[in-house]
């Protein structure tokens, strides 16, 4: 019997010194990788690959990762008000 994977783990944790100074004001999880964080490439591959649940290991600085997958109900608002549809689904 095999059991399906449902839980993926980031450890996102270090202070990205190998990155510096980017690394002093943004997480390297954060950096740009074409038009998205590195970290969401992960995240979506996770999904795509059937992931149901997905943990992130952070330490401090972590926030803008945090605020990344966050809700934004502000800016949800926002754009639907305005008709930006297509930038909603992003």
């Amino acid at each position: 019997m095999s059991k399906k994977v449902r839980t993926a783990v980031f450890p996102a944790g270090g202070l990205g010194t190998r990155f510096l100074p980017a690394t002093k004001v943004i997480p390297k999880e954060m950096l740009p990788l074409v038009d998205k964080p590195i970290i969401q490439y992960g995240v979506e591959e996770a999904i795509a690959s059937g992931i149901e649940h997905i943990i992130f290991i952070t330490g401090r600085g972590k926030g803008a990762m945090e605020d990344h997958f966050d809700i934004s109900y502000e800016l949800d608002a926002t754009l639907e008000k305005k008709g930006k549809k297509e930038l909603l689904e992003i």
